[in-house]
């Protein structure tokens, strides 16, 4: 006699079903595309997926790993949405500052600096570098490589162009961050736009790597990835710290997030912090 199913799901029952649903669709899109979010915190990524998923209708993980691995288009929409692109310039301005006081005297003593600026999002922090160090008389004998997964980000981040009505309030951080002319020397206003000025660009090269994948590609004096590891799991926040370990010159400079940190992690004991309270730190091993 045939048993009867029970047509009646659970809430847990349906947690399960999610779960499996978005382990599979990170599978899918690392074999398919190559990308690997496999890594990344759940909440977070469940957080985005929902903001996806909304967008694009779709009332499944599943609905949108079809749509994702057959519309090219529909693609680029998942990359766009699934990265983190939220930044500013000089973003927690007395992380600059500090840089600035701390930081720059040590720089001073190197005849060229190579920094790497690890997911770039869309520019900001890059333009803000570049701001700072041609300040400190530093600029032309700096490369700063800025780098993000992101194709599409990345040239934006090459166009150089922001929303005008961003311009108040990236004065306001470039101000406490100690900067000392008038911020809108390095900006141009159009209509509802502002473009950097070009020669803020001459130093910066924009790239693709992807932090979760590709190696090391140089060894710097400075290295900055600042709120994007708060989105990595524990695993890929060791993983990450490791490759920028071993792509920091001796002595050389770590600055992270304000909610990042080094505590417990392997590489803990071979930095010194440079300031209390800031997350500025140098390799002494």
């Amino acid at each position: 006699m045939a048993v009867p199913v029970n047509q009646h799901r659970t809430a847990t029952d349906s947690e399960s079903v999610e779960a499996l649903e978005l382990e599979l669709l990170l599978e899918a899109i690392y074999r398919h595309y190559g990308y690997d979010f496999r890594g990344y915190a759940r909440t977070s990524i469940r957080r985005r997926i929902a903001k996806l998923m909304r967008e694009e209708h779709l009332s499944t993980i599943s609905g949108l790993q079809e749509r994702v691995l057959h519309d090219a288009s529909a693609w680029d929409r998942f990359l766009r949405g699934i990265s983190v692109n939220v930044s500013a310039m000089f973003r927690d301005p007395h992380f600059f500052l500090a840089f600035r006081r701390v930081a720059i005297p040590l720089l001073r003593t190197y005849p060229f600096l190579r920094i790497w600026q690890a997911g770039c999002s869309l520019g900001e922090e890059a333009y803000s570098l570049a701001i700072l160090l041609e300040e400190e008389g530093l600029y032309d004998r700096s490369l700063i490589y800025a780098t993000d997964i992101n194709e599409a980000t990345l040239r934006h981040a090459r166009e150089a162009i922001f929303p005008a009505d961003l311009m108040q309030k990236y004065t306001q951080n470039y101000l406490l961050s100690g900067g000392h002319r008038s911020f809108s020397e390095y900006y141009t206003a159009r209509y509802e736009y502002a473009v950097m000025r070009p020669s803020l660009r001459r130093n910066i090269v924009f790239s693709q790597h992807n932090l979760v994948s590709d190696g090391a590609f140089n060894e710097f004096n400075v290295i900055m990835c600042r709120n994007v590891m708060i989105y990595f799991n524990r695993e890929l926040q060791e993983r990450t710290h490791a490759l920028f370990y071993s792509s920091l010159a001796t002595f050389g400079i770590l600055g992270l997030g304000a909610r990042e940190s080094l505590r417990l992690l392997p590489q803990e004991a071979l930095y010194e912090p440079l300031e209390a309270g800031e997350k500025l730190y140098r390799r002494i091993a």
